[in-house]
């Protein structure tokens, strides 16, 4: 989907000053990073390693891993796509509503795509529809927040031994709920796990991500990766970032989801929204009665330049739905009363 997602700022002829469309952390402090990169523009002229060799070793190091264990990509998108290609044709089912690029990826490449609207449990023997090849679910979940209980995900893991689950954990670092560690996922021949570094280190427009799991399953991946896909100042950016203490702190993760919770009190308290339980830095709210999304999002746009995300192009959701990325304090109050005002004017 190359139009409807967030970060849209390039719409509007008045500058957004706030941005609460991305779920990029919005506080990074990334001089460190620029820095090393302008040391390293000298060597543009030259080809990048043609597959990422030395950050796969660098992120396998860290993990306990065997290098062949981490498949370093051109942000998770690529790795998204890699899957899709890698596994066609296929019964793709979709833990909806969440990020649409699964769904367009398993189109592409020929899938048969459905939808599920909940994990299968107990009652159910945890098991998942028989003609089902692949399960993509978001953990934490894009748009809602929400997080899938690890206690529960094992257990469909371990019934649907056929299905190749792959779980998209590019939000693991804002949220203090249990999630799979590389480590773990690797013990399960069935389990690609994905990871962001553009959504951890705050660097969208350097695009980089990878996947751990199964040595088998990656080599498989790895058959359909083009060359050089990753660029040689997004290799340098992952190498200095993972150098780096822990660039988002456990403290760093709490004062976010802190101020998350305030969000959402504060959005509640307005009245005619309703505002759903997130395990996360961003959230995702339903206008109660009239209007649409995306007047709001005009709205608040051209009046005030704030940005929020329209959400209401994820499957399952309508019109009335949009989706909010926690900021600073002072700018989320802003958000607040700009949009106790547009309700007011409905």
């Amino acid at each position: 989907m190359i139009e409807g997602h967030g970060d849209d700022l390039y719409k509007y002829t008045r500058p957004i000053v706030a941005n609460f469309s991305s779920n990029v952390y919005a506080n990074a402090d990334l001089s460190g990073l620029k820095a090393h990169l302008r040391h390293c523009l000298d060597h543009i002229g030259s080809y990048p390693e043609p597959e990422p060799y030395t950050l796969e070793a660098r992120l396998a190091s860290l993990y306990r891993l065997r290098a062949n264990e981490v498949c370093v990509t051109n942000g998770a998108t690529e790795a998204i796509y890699l899957i899709a290609q890698t596994f066609r044709p296929a019964r793709a089912y979709i833990l909806q509503p969440t990020f649409s690029e699964y769904a367009d990826a398993c189109r592409m490449h020929g899938h048969i795509v459905s939808a599920l609207y909940s994990l299968p449990g107990e009652r159910e023997g945890f098991l998942l529809p028989d003609d089902a090849d692949l399960l993509w679910l978001c953990n934490p979940n894009n748009p809602t927040g929400s997080v899938v209980d690890k206690v529960w995900l094992e257990e469909v893991i371990r019934y649907n031994p056929r299905v190749c689950i792959v779980i998209d954990q590019s939000y693991e670092s804002f949220t203090l709920r249990p999630l799979f560690t590389p480590a773990e996922g690797v013990n399960y021949p069935n389990v690609l796990l994905l990871h962001s570094m553009t959504k951890r280190y705050a660097i969208p427009g350097l695009r980089l991500g990878y996947v751990t799991g199964n040595e088998g399953l990656l080599s498989r991946l790895r058959l359909n990766r083009m060359p050089w896909s990753v660029n040689l100042l997004a290799i340098e950016a992952g190498l200095f970032l993972t150098g780096q203490e822990a660039f988002l702190y456990h403290a760093e993760t709490i004062s976010c989801l802190e101020e998350a919770r305030w969000l959402a009190g504060a959005l509640r308290a307005l009245g005619g929204l309703e505002v759903w339980p997130t395990e996360t830095h961003f959230m995702l709210v339903h206008l109660r009665m009239g209007g649409r999304a995306s007047a709001l999002k005009d709205y608040l746009a051209e009046k005030y330049g704030f940005l929020i995300r329209d959400a209401s192009n994820f499957d399952g959701l309508d019109e009335r739905f949009f989706r909010i990325a926690t900021r600073g304090h002072e700018e989320n109050r802003l958000l607040v009363n700009a949009i106790g005002c547009w309700l007011k004017e409905e």
